[in-house]
């Protein structure tokens, strides 16, 4: 199965900080068994072991998704947004160049590959919800290649009354025809799977069809899928995914297929994976406890055969050999090795309980394992040093592992996928890679390299989308409050007329052990850095920049580091004269609208402007809305009275200030932004968040676009209107904040 579309936390947002990486990363990232699948619950508030609202909290009914008078409530504030922010001269031109740049016709197609073709899902002016679409290596190589569409998104939607939105589709094997589609009506993480045949190009009839659910799922062979699902009247945990994996056979019905494991409430999933290489065919039963610790097992006929490893460990199997990503330390084999490490053994004895571990990779505190993933021969790994890409190979030779670089560029960003398909022996393409390089101010470029030899072709290059003549980027370092260096990137204006203090956009995420990476965006540079501002992506703790222990190190009891880094970051832009306080706005999405969210209410002194992105902001109940159940590894059980003394000092909704009289403090204007169909981080945390605001006098505008799910938008049309929102807001704020501010009060 695509483990892209199973697994997914509370992901940062798609602002356009991301925007250029995400399809490449996923593809990197494709094998991870660590990060856990998204909410399955509909986007309605819950009705069944929900915590009692708080006696003092009146806009608990903001928690009712599809309400009458949560929804009035939505329109009236749109109606009010817009009318602020629409009718701003700046708005218009913003959406249009916004919009020019999403439906930009040289952006480059990400593939994937399914035997002789390269698959890619593409969206443009044309065709808003795309087409999924195929071509050779042979095609790929030419500037305009000769694509053939397997499914066009936007006629099946006229077609079927629906607002279909792409989540992906999954193939069994090089000789088959046969995929499975997952489709969600207005991009939620919910989602119907349907199958496909790439023959006929048609839905098969009476083929497999999974029901709208957060289905997991994963070919066995043509005629058996294992699955799970959270459709009504099926086993879920606690935080609404699928407890329960069933063997289904065609033209048997789902509820009848055999149920072959099931997993306790109280876990936050349970999910499945197949590996079909000839010879070493397997089937994999996951259980996860929370977001971190899960449980492998190999099904075998009817029996599950636990993994014997650390529950924190990540292990990928590759023909006869095990390969084991440390989230922790481990004692074994005589010595222990290290968080982060990266280790090869032998499958069969990894299964008896006695592997002899090879460290292909250990880290330093510079350097971290950013992903991994397997040719037909080989092991290629992403190694950030200080944030910054390099890829790596190794190769089994003789008694040991030959090391050899791919000599791409290693100041910026580096990803890769693999062309190996493992259903296909004799592989021609099974060594080769697909290598893309970006950074803030280099558009992206594709590489094709091999992992058994040395050279690079040049496959395709981006033009770019905004003047950088004129533009530097930098690396730099703060201090956080803990002594910790904290490293940002900071791209500014450069010439004798550019002096003195700037406009300055800085964001951030630190959570589940994500990295903020550099990455060229053509909104960030349409929308900010043409117009003369800053622009700054800090690399706090609580991401992934410097491995596991840099996560777990701002975590639970210590998620506040996250926000002193934050601040640092802030603070050494002040006292470097790049901005001031009033110039300076924050950005951030999902967990970064949780770590805007307190860093405003915490220091508001710092902050001219705030853009909070589907954000959690209600850490007391964050765990009885939609996924968050599972993310209280990350900060914590807030039924628990310890727990809850720690995120209580933090969680944004409880430390709103009053404008005026005792305990008066002002806070920054505050633009939420979030989605109706975001059923992963409920959009409840932004529409209180923003009645708390209004409530106690301070400045807020709140938008909620109906469609999108968590990414906030649908289609390019919806991300350019939001995007050229928040950009307005911004550029009102910090431009002529006293005149704005007195807007949004209205």
């Amino acid at each position: 199965m695509n483990l892209d579309l199973l697994q997914r936390g509370p992901r940062v947002s798609p602002s356009a900080v991301l925007a250029a990486l995400s399809a490449a990363v996923c593809a990197a990232l494709v094998l991870s068994l660590t990060m856990p699948p998204s909410h399955a619950n509909p986007p309605k508030a819950p009705a069944v072991n929900a915590m009692a609202p708080e006696p003092a909290d009146p806009h608990v009914g903001l928690e009712d998704v599809m309400g009458e008078a949560a929804l009035a409530w939505v329109r009236q504030r749109n109606a009010h947004s817009e009318g602020v922010l629409q009718a701003d001269p700046r708005f218009e031109a913003l959406r249009l160049e916004l919009r020019e740049v999403l439906d930009a016709r040289d952006r480059i197609p990400s593939v994937s590959r399914h035997g002789a073709w390269l698959y890619n899902f593409w969206q443009d002016a044309n065709n808003p919800r795309g087409m999924w679409r195929r071509t050779t290596l042979a095609e790929y190589r030419k500037a305009e290649p000769k694509w053939e569409v397997m499914l066009d998104v936007d006629a099946l939607g006229k077609a079927e009354g629906k607002s279909w939105v792409w989540q992906g589709g999954d193939c069994l094997s090089a000789a088959s025809t046969r995929c499975m589609v997952a489709l969600s009506p207005g991009g939620t993480d919910a989602s119907v799977v349907r199958e496909f045949d790439l023959g006929t190009r048609e839905f098969v009839k009476d083929g497999f069809t999974l029901p709208l659910s957060k289905n997991r799922w994963t070919w066995v062979d043509a005629d058996t899928l294992l699955v799970g699902t959270a459709a009504p009247g099926d086993p879920v945990t606690d935080s609404g995914y699928p407890r329960a994996i069933r063997l289904w056979k065609r033209g048997t019905p789902l509820a009848q297929a055999r149920v072959v494991f099931e997993g306790e409430q109280r876990d936050a999933w349970a999910a499945v994976d197949s590996d079909l290489t000839p010879g070493h065919e397997r089937l994999l039963v996951i259980r996860g406890m929370d977001f971190y610790r899960h449980e492998l097992f190999l099904l075998q006929g009817t029996t599950l055969k636990r993994v014997p490893k650390p529950d924190n460990a990540r292990v990928v199997f590759w023909k006869d050999r095990a390969l084991m990503r440390l989230r922790s330390d481990w004692a074994q084999g005589g010595r222990v090795w290290a968080a982060g490490s990266l280790l090869v053994m032998s499958a069969a004895d990894l299964m008896d309980g006695k592997p002899e571990p090879v460290a292909l990779f250990t880290p330093t505190p510079q350097r971290s394992l950013a992903g991994f993933a397997a040719t037909a021969t080989s092991v290629v790994l992403n190694v950030m040093q200080d944030v910054t890409g390099r890829l790596e190979v190794r190769r089994p030779e003789g008694q040991g592992w030959s090391t050899r670089a791919i000599p791409v560029p290693n100041t910026g960003t580096v990803w890769f996928t693999t062309l190996h398909d493992s259903t296909v022996l004799d592989d021609e393409l099974g060594e080769s890679l697909v290598v893309g390089y970006t950074d803030l101010l280099t558009p992206e470029s594709l590489m094709l390299a091999r992992a058994d030899r040395a050279g690079l072709e040049n496959l395709k290059a981006r033009q770019g989308l905004f003047p950088t003549q004129g533009l530097r980027l930098e690396q730099r370092f703060a201090v956080s409050k803990d002594g910790t260096r904290i490293p940002y990137f900071i791209v500014t204006p450069t010439g004798p007329r550019t002096s003195g203090p700037k406009p300055t956009l800085l964001y951030g995420y630190g959570g589940f052990e994500i990295p903020m990476q550099s990455t060229y965006s053509g909104g960030i540079g349409r929308g900010w850095l043409a117009r003369g501002g800053v622009y700054v992506l800090a690399n706090i703790r609580g991401g992934g920049e410097y491995g596991p222990n840099w996560h777990t190190s701002a975590i639970r009891e210590n998620k506040q580091r996250s926000y002193d880094d934050f601040i640092a970051v802030a603070e050494d832009l002040i006292k470097t004269g790049v901005t001031t306080p009033a110039q300076l706005g924050i950005r951030g999405g999902s967990n970064g609208g949780l770590l805007v969210g307190a860093v405003m209410t915490q220091r508001p002194d710092l902050f001219g402007a705030v853009v909070c992105q589907v954000p959690l902001l209600d850490m007391r109940r964050f765990h009885r809305l939609l996924a968050g159940a599972s993310w209280m590894a990350e900060y914590g059980n807030p039924d628990k009275e310890e727990d809850w003394a720690f995120i209580s000092r933090y969680s944004p909704y409880h430390h709103i200030p009053p404008s005026s009289g005792e305990g008066a403090k002002k806070l920054p204007p505050v633009l939420l932004v979030t989605s109706t169909r975001d059923d992963r981080v409920h959009p409840g945390h932004a529409r209180k968040m923003a009645a708390r605001l209004m409530e106690r006098g301070q400045p807020v505008l709140y938008w909620e676009n109906i469609e999108g799910g968590h990414s906030g938008a649908a289609d390019s049309g919806q991300r350019a209107r939001m995007q050229a929102l928040e950009y307005t807001f911004l550029w009102r704020q910090l431009g002529a904040p006293m005149a704005a501010a007195a807007e949004i009060k209205r």
